[in-house]
């Protein structure tokens, strides 16, 4: 049974659209990309960090995901928002925020072999989201502080990840951003974590 707060989709929000990958190569996994899904999937909250990101599930039956579960994410400061589980398969599933979360958009999670390398495999988290509204892009945008706390959480999920996998994680975690503004070429960066 899902709630009746409605998604907030990126459409929604206020002030530039970002596209966000966090990402990390593990190799020798002792799970492949299914089974290490199914991992994660079974225990979501376990691979947020509980002081900056808590997860607590509102709907859904514990140690499985599935569409239309809902969490409500506890997060850091003044910031607690709503997500729906939207899409869910073998390797990967997405989330929506609900009305009033700090943020408009969607995420997805996702496990991949690397083609060229047999052994390793890569996780990923994907964004697409602009701030709620004004206040929020200013908070986040202006003066980073949003930023930062996000950034910190799925950084950390990844680490999770990798140490969950039972490999070996390859280098650091690469934070991509791509900034959308209407009338405006994006704006690409890179960083490592």
């Amino acid at each position: 049974m899902t709630t009746t707060e409605r998604e907030q989709p990126a459409a929604l929000g206020a002030g530039p659209e970002l596209e966000r990958r966090y990402f990390l190569d593990v190799a020798r996994p002792h799970h492949g990309p299914a089974a290490l899904m199914q991992r994660i999937q079974q225990a979501l909250p376990s691979f947020s960090p509980e002081a900056l990101a808590n997860f607590e599930r509102r709907t859904g039956q514990p140690g499985r995901l599935a569409v239309g579960d809902e969490f409500l994410i506890k997060i850091l400061g003044p910031w607690d928002g709503g997500v729906r589980v939207t899409a869910v398969d073998a390797t990967s599933f997405e989330l929506v925020t609900l009305e009033g979360h700090p943020e408009a958009g969607r995420i997805r999670f996702e496990v991949a072999p690397l083609d060229e390398r047999p052994d390793e495999l890569r996780f990923q988290i994907h964004s697409w989201a602009r701030s709620r509204d004004g206040l929020v892009a200013f908070v986040y945008d202006t003066i980073g502080g949003g930023r930062l706390l996000q950034e910190a959480t799925w950084v950390e999920f990844c680490r999770r990840v990798a140490q969950a996998s039972g490999g070996q994680a390859l280098g650091p975690i690469t934070v991509e951003t791509t900034r959308h503004e209407p009338g405006q070429p994006a704006q690409q960066s890179r960083h490592y974590v």
